[in-house]
């Protein structure tokens, strides 16, 4: 039988999940037209393979399948195989994840889906074993069935008809929009909603160990902490903040954080947070110290902030780019250490790389960098004991005794245990650097760099200026290599200097907030123009006025490309194949781009005199009020977008060379959410120099008659469009804003 692939060309991609699968016996085809052409030609269905570099269960899928020479077989003979890194490709991801979400009720990675030739699924599912176990079917078992279906004309004909009716489905909810008439009769949804929503938070949460639900695995959901801390900012609600904290705190002593070298695992796979799944994700670790900032701002608590601290930290040391920017992940799986190479031979195929190898510990590992008292101390501490909590006796390490109790138990002072604890740590920081690291992919993802650039700006103003420093460094090191200032085209991934694109619009959007959070940040304007181009280009090129919604990726209609920058604005390749153009309405590992682009449009608003950006935001949560309304937790990034384009918000313009140090500190400690912070100069020549700068005709009404008085700096707090006198002394402007609420 003649094969429809000739050979895996997974050699020729820069993914390092692509490179992954490059030595499969699978051929393996990069998404694109090419290979659906295959299938056409050849008139086989497809299979697409969804995943990214540091998913354990895609390396155990990979392991027990794809490097199976009988499975490959199957594949190559009746199926055109296609590997897509979720990562690179979020709209082909999200298009198949919908379908799988609609059909079976869940999804995950790997996702598998099975295709008709113009890349309709017909069967989907995630994770499927070698062979058949807990109603699972086997997966060549079940390529072969797949197969033989496919050749037998009525069941094929079912198949493509079960392919129609999923896509239409998939469709709907992708590119839902209500018609124009309905669209016109709603009204905005208000402010209210945080509350509803925070309210739905609250009903959710586990009251034992925090966080969300009470079964299962427990994901980070930094959107509904964000809710609830505003929630009791505003209305003074206990179970709000009880419920923030009590999350903040239970992801905090759990092995979800690493509490050796800090930064947040994926996901804990039981309730109480004890046993994650080990990747580390640059988003993760992003949108974490967020809300443990604010978890700080709001409750004075310093724990919140030395785990924001340290989490920055940790992106800081492995996961930045010598250049400033920041990679993407850390595998899950590594070698295990010298100490436990007998615990693991690699299950017979050829690797010895084990989930958590890195980061778990055994007792006599730690005797063996720690002397007594300090190692018993440590391992009461982090409840490091024989048989442990994980595999092969190891023990992910958590906080299982506090300071206070080791302090009493010990008949030592609290000062002093914290002492030997911090010289514990760092041995074992130290200790644990010279096993062998998990692998780090190295792409460069402008929107999750968007987040992290965020995520530093944020910290400058409780942490320290140097924060703020590193994220113009990584926002420099996106705008040189993935932005053409001449076309305004910005590319979605940079690897060693190969980059592709286009971007979507989490890359335009997460960007954006993140370029306005650095102006606020640093004072300097060049930042902020960078933020306003890239919404230009989301309202040119992602918006739909007719629909009132902006698309996660540009318009069809724009233009061709090959799925390389520097092409031109058009599509990726293989977008003939996508059978929607998606809307990202909610939130999941990351915020909703859809969400995050209104809100940014409505705070850039302020520096437009044309009210354009925001008439699109209030057009985007006014389209899709009754799908926020019916479920304001699901779309937590929206919900904030409508509060703004309600409320307008809290602005503070600073009129001064520089922001005082002092101001600075206290606009940085102060809870105040969503706030924008404008610095400008003080005189209006020095305003003109800046409008030059950002080719602005006239002052935008942030800065307009804003100016400083008598040579002082001069802070104008702002809300709900009601604006304070001039104030030379920025706490009188903020008890201003206080009387207010």
């Amino acid at each position: 039988m003649t094969q429809p692939t000739e050979r895996n060309r997974l050699d020729d991609e820069a993914s390092p999940y692509l490179r992954q699968h490059a030595d499969n016996p699978v051929h393996w085809q990069p998404w694109g037209d090419e290979a659906f052409e295959r299938a056409r030609e050849h008139d086989v269905p497809v299979f697409v393979s969804i995943g990214y570099s540091s998913c354990h269960w895609c390396h155990v899928m990979a392991e027990e399948s794809f490097e199976d020479e009988g499975v490959a077989e199957v594949l190559n003979e009746s199926f055109v195989p296609i590997k897509v890194d979720r990562e690179e490709r979020p709209d082909v991801d999200s298009t198949f994840m919908t379908v799988s979400q609609l059909v079976t009720g869940g999804g995950g990675w790997p996702l598998s889906a099975w295709c008709t030739p113009e890349g309709k699924p017909f069967y989907v599912g995630t994770y499927f074993p070698p062979e058949p176990r807990r109603n699972q079917p086997g997966f060549r078992d079940l390529c072969e069935r797949i197969a033989d279906s496919w050749a037998d004309p009525e069941q094929r004909e079912e198949m493509e008809r079960r392919a129609e009716q999923w896509t239409t489905s998939a469709r709907d909810e992708l590119e839902s929009v209500p018609d124009a008439g309905a669209a016109g009769d709603t009204e905005a949804p208000g402010a209210d909603l945080l509350d509803e929503a925070a309210a739905a938070a609250v009903r959710g949460y586990d009251d034992e160990y925090g966080g969300f639900g009470s079964g299962g695995a427990k994901f980070p959901m930094p959107g509904r902490i964000d809710l609830l801390l505003r929630a009791s900012a505003r209305s003074g609600r206990d179970a709000a903040l009880t419920a923030a904290t009590g999350t903040l705190d239970g992801m905090a002593r759990g092995g979800m954080y690493d509490q050796i070298g800090g930064g947040f695992h994926r996901y804990a796979t039981d309730r109480r947070w004890t046993v994650p799944h080990f990747e580390k994700m640059l988003y993760d670790n992003a949108e974490l110290p967020l809300v443990y900032l604010d978890g700080y701002r709001l409750t004075g608590d310093p724990a919140y902030a030395r785990v924001a601290s340290e989490t920055l930290g940790f992106l800081d040391r492995e996961l930045r780019h010598e250049a400033g920017g920041f990679f993407s992940t850390l595998d899950a799986r590594s070698a295990p250490p010298e100490s436990r190479r007998g615990d693991a031979s690699g299950n017979g195929r050829g690797r010895a790389d084990v989930e958590g190898a890195f980061y778990v510990w055994t007792p006599g590992e730690v005797d063996a960098v720690l002397d007594e008292p300090g190692a018993s101390l440590t391992k009461e501490r982090y409840g490091i004991e024989s048989g442990g909590n994980f595999e092969r006796g190891t023990t992910v390490p958590t906080i299982a005794a506090s300071v206070a109790e080791l302090a009493e138990d010990r008949e030592l002072s609290v000062e002093e245990v914290r002492e030997r604890l911090t010289e514990a740590r760092v041995a074992l920081f130290e200790a644990r650097e010279s096993r062998p690291r998990p692998a780090r992919d190295e792409k460069v993802l402008a929107a999750w760099n968007g987040r992290a650039v965020s995520a530093f700006a944020s910290a400058a103003g409780v942490l320290g200026e140097e924060y703020a420093a590193i994220a113009r460094e990584a926002l420099d090191f996106c705008r040189d290599r993935l932005y053409d200032a001449e076309t305004g085209a910005l590319a979605r991934r940079w690897l060693d200097g190969d980059v592709r694109g286009p971007g979507y619009l989490d890359d335009h959007a997460f960007l954006a907030r993140g370029a306005l959070d650095v102006y606020a940040a640093t004072g300097d304007p060049e930042p902020l123009g960078f933020a306003l181009e890239l919404a230009e280009t989301i309202v040119a090129e992602f918006h739909d006025a007719d629909d009132g919604t902006i698309y996660f990726t540009r318009d069809p209609e724009a233009g061709e490309g090959d799925g390389t920058a520097g092409d031109g604005d058009g599509p990726p390749a293989g977008d003939g194949a996508l059978f929607a153009r998606p809307q990202e309405f909610t939130d999941r590992s990351t915020p909703s781009s859809l969400g995050v682009a209104a809100e940014t449009l409505a705070l850039l608003d302020g520096f437009r005199t044309d009210r354009e950006f925001a008439a699109v935001a209030e057009a985007v949560v006014t389209t899709h009020a009754d799908r926020i309304r019916a479920s304001p937790l699901e779309h937590v990034s929206l919900v904030r977008a409508a509060e703004r384009v309600e409320t307008g918000g809290v602005e503070a313009t600073v009129a001064a060379d520089a922001v005082p140090d002092a101001w600075r500190e206290t606009l940085g400690e102060r809870y105040l959410p969503g706030a924008l912070v404008a610095p400008r100069p003080p005189t209006e020549a020095g305003l003109d120099e800046w409008l030059d700068r950002l080719d602005m005709d006239e002052a935008p009404p942030i800065w307009a008659g804003r100016d400083a008085v008598d040579s002082e700096p001069t802070a104008y707090v702002c809300e709900g469009r009601t604006c304070s006198p001039p104030e030379a002394d920025l706490d009188a402007a903020l008890a201003w804003l206080a009387e207010r609420r």
